[in-house]
């Protein structure tokens, strides 16, 4: 395990290592590295840890790029506590090459999606719950919560009957993931305008973040990241206070963010990722007060959120070939256009082309990234019944 270290005056200290999260079929371990950033703090109780992975999609590549940034960025600030980055975590999907395409969005071999196969058990959660004692601080509920939610994950892993790839692969970093407060998984759409998951008990944090777009979704475990790491501890606030204990904050929360589309990388843009990350986590006390930094993200922008429900998919009733005229992240009204069709069986016909119309009023968030369509294709995500915030 290499490693590698840098420090300067106050600046935090930086450690790379690598883990194995999968071996190859001639028995070679493929590798990701970790970043580790420890800052100073004299609060231990105040040090943040904060997660941040990209990639997990193989075809999802904007994150890395995002990190890059943070982490030249993250060299030269006064951190307090410690951060994780880790890139392109998934080496599996990112070489999963069909002629110029990525299909890193499944697990060959077995068919799941790389981003499913998180560890939850409630009932782990409530059994905990009920050992709690009065006595105890939340500070000591959540170091025993943690150490005892991360040998259930090892119980997993170590199973007698073993795992899929992807689920092996997801608890891996899980385990690394849940020593934190604050979890970010960096993600793009197939052609995609930048948006944000955010859970409803942490609806706060669509003012911190500059995105346009933000989708809040219930407090249940749907097997992705953030939802297994927020989970838990909403479970366990929930059950203690069932048990008359009173109300506790673990100051845990976690996000799926979009970092526009796949295939695709941008140094510029992804700067200005960066910089909307370092100001959530600013404004979330990771850095230490300084009179030379200031990361607040002062964007004035237009913030729109739709509940989870009303994040509609439009699927194809058609095969054909498709011009997408409505441009992700731009509102459409009932009616616009949204999408042209060239039927190939109609060319001789008043039926070669039709069109697409909105069904309602709504904002386009991603499409389809092909114009070669089947039917039952999702050919647009889409906002709808949605809020300005």
């Amino acid at each position: 395990m290499a490693e590698h270290h840098l420090s300067h005056q106050n600046f935090p200290t930086l450690e790379k290592t690598h883990i194995a999260v999968a071996q190859n079929a001639s028995g070679r371990s493929l590798n990701v590295p970790i970043y580790r950033l420890k800052g100073h703090s004299n609060d231990s109780s105040k040090a943040l840890k904060v997660y941040i992975q990209s990639s997990i999609h193989g075809a999802e590549v904007q994150g890395n790029v995002v990190i890059y940034h943070l982490l030249q960025s993250l060299l030269k600030l006064p951190i307090c506590g410690e951060v994780l980055l880790v890139p392109n975590c998934n080496p599996v999907g990112t070489n999963i090459k069909a002629g110029e395409y990525t299909l890193g969005r499944f697990d060959p071999v077995n068919g799941t999606n790389w981003n499913r196969g998180y560890y939850y058990d409630e009932n782990e959660v409530v059994k905990f719950a009920h050992s709690v004692e009065e006595s105890q601080s939340p500070q000591m509920i959540k170091q025993a919560f943690r150490a005892q939610y991360k040998e259930k994950i090892q119980a997993k892993l170590n199973q007698e009957w073993g795992l899929g790839l992807a689920q092996q692969l997801n608890l891996k970093l899980q385990q690394l993931a849940f020593d934190a407060d604050i979890v970010l998984d960096l993600h793009n759409g197939p052609v995609s305008s930048r948006h944000i998951y955010i859970p409803e008990y942490a609806k706060e944090a669509a003012y911190l973040f500059s995105f346009a777009h933000n989708i809040f979704i219930p407090n249940v475990f749907a097997g992705a990241l953030d939802e297994a790491t927020f989970c838990p501890w909403w479970t366990l606030g929930d059950a203690l206070q069932s048990k008359g204990f009173s109300a506790a904050d673990f100051g845990v929360e976690a996000f799926t963010v979009e970092m526009g589309s796949q295939e695709v990388i941008d140094f510029a843009e992804g700067k200005k990722d960066a910089d909307n990350i370092l100001s959530y986590l600013q404004a979330r006390g990771l850095f230490a007060e300084n009179d030379n930094f200031e990361h607040t993200n002062k964007q004035a922008i237009e913030r729109f959120g739709v509940s989870l429900a009303d994040y509609k998919t439009l699927f194809t009733d058609f095969g054909g070939m498709v011009e997408y005229c409505a441009k992700p992240g731009h509102p459409l009204k009932k009616g616009d256009l949204m999408a042209r069709v060239l039927n190939i069986d109609e060319l001789d016909s008043t039926n070669a082309v039709f069109e697409l119309k909105a069904p309602c009023d709504l904002i386009p968030i991603l499409h389809f990234p092909s114009a070669s369509v089947l039917s039952g294709t999702q050919l647009y995500k889409c906002f709808t019944n949605y809020k300005k915030l």
